[in-house]
């Protein structure tokens, strides 16, 4: 079911991908995949002349709008379709109003040769008309026309793709053959053999297929047939001459031998009249050029209806250049009868055919989530293939829904599986040895391989669905993506500019490799909601992470593992009644309670392995509550919400609010010390200027968090696995819980946010190796051009990101000093040295002042790069001509500036469009 032709990246042993090449499970790489193919859509019977016999689904449609009718269809395919796309319930949002729709089975339909040629024709013909072509060549590329349906099709009706989409009459209540529109059908099927009568000559011959009455005035003459205008009303049409598809509207005032409309809009064109652009382009001669012209309503193109967040997509701009046939006014064709074949059938029939793009893509994804669900053949059949579908599905498809929330639950799933694995199965391991041997099992390396291994990457939808490349069994592609790309050599690259998720025609397409170490967690998410651990221990199983945790281990580690020493002054039973739960191996709080200075000198053994235990139970019992407690909230929410909960200061806070600290058994001189300095500032938060100025507040120490963690840990072993247990015992410790509506985002990344969001650029330069009393630190400089204003500030850490933390934290209090206080602003960075007042000539006060903030250890950055005059930095950049290269493609005058802009360091560019009249 794999793509014809997958580049030879798969077939690469997975050992040597994860050694060989770099960059393995990031975003920068980028690498060449295939697209597994749904094996439930192919067959042969379209090409084989006999009877069928296909598996019916009905297709009802409901519009919220009243007076919108939609026709019942039914579905014909060769195999059963899986359950969950069988019996699927679905909203399509149109522009204007929503049309439920529902797919349920319907019964085994048998069709003769004659229906079955009949039906290809039908949807041949309406598919191609609508959304691709009917004719190949053109006058003007000196091509000669061609039907397309004029001989042998079978080249439009392709293997892996058969099925049948055919109208069901209304007035017939059975689910078999005769509940099928076989008047619609044969109307369709008479059209096409029309067609191919008028282009079975080398020259088109539309005269002389009926010789009317001219003088009968009465009468709409058609190309094949003469009936009473109103017979005429919303009835589908087909335009001989181009194979479009309409909906009559009613009789214009107008006939061919009026002006024609293009007239009006180009200057100096040949045509005057419709008869003349008809004869002229065509090589037609109305025979009826009196007689009065339809008014037509012309089809448009697809839309993606899938998502409530394309709702108001627009059908696209017309292009520069681009000619009609015919001059539309207000979405409306002018055209001659006699070119018109009526199809007999009202627009209700041809209304429903824009939805079907949509819907079968659906369709088709369930069922590719289905295949996959068979592929890991977990015994389970409650796990559902629309949680597989958003497992698979990435944010570029722009659904109302993607792998994130799955890929973070997953993420947390794996980690504590594999921890409790290694922490039963290898009690000798210390804690270090047990992450190492943790990251070499979860990280995005290793979970690519085992997701490249298991060719995940072919399932994987990473682009948008594009109605236009939508080709239904029998359809030509009017967008072909020819495949150019170097299989068999370039399958990976760096390069920033490669398009990521586009398909070309053989199913080729660039993905990050990080897409597929993310999917693998994100499936693992999926089993888990479904079926709890045992399913997720199923995906891990099938993808080869061969980890177990059974109670076998667990009865083996407490014999062998668990320490006997009890503490002196009731230490165990003072946390047991903090905690509210009575350990039945004491040993294992005692252990949980233990920092590794005694380790060293006594007891020979610490917290340090149930700590890592424990951190991977708080991170699966947090990460779930917020998973189920906050359904509607997106991925990237919910990410902020993980992080807010799952780290070191939050669990540091639980230990010195519930006074864990007290019964932490060390020998260590400076610890108290730390600990104490940091319940101070909790217990007694400071409004000093340290506060008010630099927002810097004291991290706690990590031996604190780390004592919240082996405490889970130990609760964890005690009750045997248990997580429930746990996460009663640590639900109300933990309370309360953040949610969005107190969500604080971490300093530095507020500040991006805020600078995205205003139109200002952030400059960001770190510095290794700078000096401190505490020992090297990392510095950061970050600074923001305002329209009158730069500000800079610095800010020291042990890494990167503390240090870009605390220069925000500062940057951000400025920004708000100055947005509420502009005085108090000014005042505030003068203190600081940022600014040195105009009146400062007393540059030993000036000192004082930076005296007083090195004393408090905050970094200040220097005075020549304070506040300065409006526009200073930008009136700096323009003392001399620029010369900045700009792309004159689509789009690239309009990134050149911003990139210009950004470089400059000047705020972002605003844009504004406005209609001008053009004087020639």
């Amino acid at each position: 079911c794999l793509s014809v032709e997958e580049p030879p990246l798969e077939s690469v042993n997975k050992t040597d991908v994860l050694t060989s090449l770099a960059g393995v499970g990031t975003t920068k790489r980028k690498e060449l995949h295939g697209t597994t193919r749904v094996c439930g859509l192919s067959g042969t019977w379209a090409s084989e002349r006999t009877a069928v016999k296909l598996q019916g689904y009905r297709m009802k449609f409901l519009c919220d709008q009243v007076g919108q009718k939609y026709s019942n269809f039914v579905l014909l395919i060769d195999k059963t379709i899986a359950h969950e796309a069988a019996n699927l319930d679905i909203d399509l949002f149109l522009h204007d109003k929503m049309v439920k729709a529902s797919v349920s089975p319907c019964g085994l339909f048998e069709l003769d040769v004659q229906q079955l040629e009949q039906a290809k024709l039908f949807q041949a013909l309406l598919f191609n008309g609508l959304f691709g072509k009917l004719f190949t060549g053109s006058k003007s590329s000196g091509v000669p026309r061609e039907f397309i349906l004029s001989k042998d099709d079978t080249f439009i009706w392709n293997n892996p793709n058969m099925y049948l989409i055919l109208p069901m009459d209304p007035t017939v209540e059975s689910h078999d053959i005769s509940c099928i529109n076989w008047r619609v059908i044969d109307e369709a099927a008479t059209a096409v053999k029309l067609l191919r009568k008028i282009y079975s000559e080398e020259k088109m011959n539309i005269l002389g297929i009926l010789d009317f009455d001219q003088n009968d005035e009465d009468l709409i003459h058609l190309a094949n047939t003469s009936c009473e205008a109103h017979f005429l009303r919303n009835v589908v049409v087909l335009a001989v001459h181009t194979g479009k598809i309409y909906t009559a509207l009613h009789v214009a005032d107008l006939s061919a031998n009026s002006t024609f409309d293009g007239a009006a809009d180009e200057k100096g064109t040949e045509f005057h009249t419709f008869a003349e652009y008809f004869e002229k382009k065509y090589d037609i001669v109305l025979r009826h050029p009196s007689q009065p012209l339809l008014v037509l309503k012309p089809s448009h193109r697809p839309h993606n209806i899938l998502s409530s967040k394309l709702r108001d997509e627009g059908n696209g701009e017309k292009k520069k250049g681009d000619t009609s046939d015919i001059t539309k006014a207000n979405n409306r064709v002018h055209m001659p009868p006699e070119l018109l074949i009526p199809l007999n059938f009202s627009d209700d029939i041809l209304r429903t055919f824009y939805l079907f793009p949509s819907l079968m893509h659906r369709i088709e994804t369930l069922m590719l989530a289905s295949q996959l669900k068979s592929e890991i053949s977990y015994d389970d059949s409650n796990v559902s293939s629309f949680l597989i579908l958003e497992a698979i599905t990435t944010l570029r498809c722009s659904e109302d829904f993607s792998m994130e929330r799955l890929e973070l639950l997953g993420d947390s799933v794996l980690k504590y599986v594999v921890s409790c694995h290694l922490f039963l199965k290898f009690p000798n391991m210390d804690e270090g040895q047990l992450t190492s041997s943790r990251v070499d099992i979860i990280s995005n390396a290793a979970l690519y391989g085992f997701g490249i291994e298991h060719k995940i990457q072919g399932y994987i939808r990473d682009a948008a669905f594009d109605p236009r490349r939508w080709l239904a069994p029998g359809q030509l592609s009017i967008h072909p993506v020819p495949c150019n790309c170097r299989v068999n050599s370039e399958v990976v690259t760096e390069d920033i500019n490669v398009k990521v998720g586009q398909l070309c025609d053989k199913g080729h397409r660039w993905m990050c490799s990080k897409t597929i170490s993310d999917c693998v967690e994100a499936i693992i998410g999926a089993y888990y909601v479904e079926g709890g651990l045992r399913a997720a221990m199923a995906v891990l199983k099938w993808l080869g992470i061969n980890v177990e945790v059974e109670e076998e281990l667990i009865g083996q580690f407490l014999s062998a593992s668990v320490q006997t020493y009890l503490p002196k002054n009731d230490v165990i039973e003072k946390v047991e009644a903090k905690l509210g739960y009575v350990f039945l191996m004491k040993g294992l709080l005692l252990e949980a309670l233990t920092h590794p200075s005694l380790q060293e000198s006594a007891e020979g053994y610490s917290y340090e392995r149930l700590e890592f235990l424990g951190d991977a139970v708080l991170d699966i019992l947090l990460t779930r509550h917020l998973f189920y407690s906050h359904k509607d909230t997106d991925e990237g929410e919910l990410t902020d919400l993980r992080s807010a909960s799952v780290n070191n200061e939050n669990f540091a806070q639980l230990a010195v609010k519930h006074k864990l600290y007290q019964f932490l058994q060390h020998s260590s001189g400076k610890l108290p010390e730390n600990i104490t300095e940091y319940v101070d500032s909790l217990e007694n938060p400071s409004m000093d200027k340290v506060n008010l100025l630099s927002d810097a507040a004291l991290r706690g120490p990590k031996v604190l968090g780390d004592v919240v963690e082996s405490i889970a840990g130990a609760i964890l072993i005690d009750r045997k696995l248990d997580l429930e247990v746990v996460w009663g015992i640590f639900k109300p410790l933990l309370s309360p819980i953040v949610t969005p509506e107190k969500l604080e985002l971490p300093p530095f990344r507020e500040l991006l946010e805020w600078c995205n969001k205003s139109g200002y650029f952030l400059g960001i330069k770190c510095t290794d190796g700078i000096k401190r009393t505490d020992g090297d630190k990392i510095e950061a400089t970050l600074d923001v051009q305002l329209k009158e204003t730069l500000l800079v500030r610095q800010g020291c850490g042990k890494s990167k990101k503390d240090a870009k933390a605390h220069a925000a934290s500062m940057l951000l209090k400025d920004l708000e000093v100055q947005q509420f206080n502009p005085s108090m602003f000014d005042f505030l960075l003068q203190v600081e040295g940022l600014i040195v007042p105009k009146n400062a000539s007393n540059t030993q006060q000036f000192q004082d002042h930076r005296n007083i903030f090195d004393a408090m250890d905050i970094q200040l950055s220097t005075p020549t790069r304070g506040k300065r005059s409006a526009g200073s930095k930008i009136a700096a950049s323009l003392d001399k001509p620029v010369d900045w290269p700009v792309r004159m493609s689509k789009g690239g005058p309009r990134a050149g500036l911003y990139e210009f802009c950004k470089k400059l360091q000047w705020p972002a560019p605003n844009f504004d469009c406005a209609k001008v009249a053009c004087v020639n």
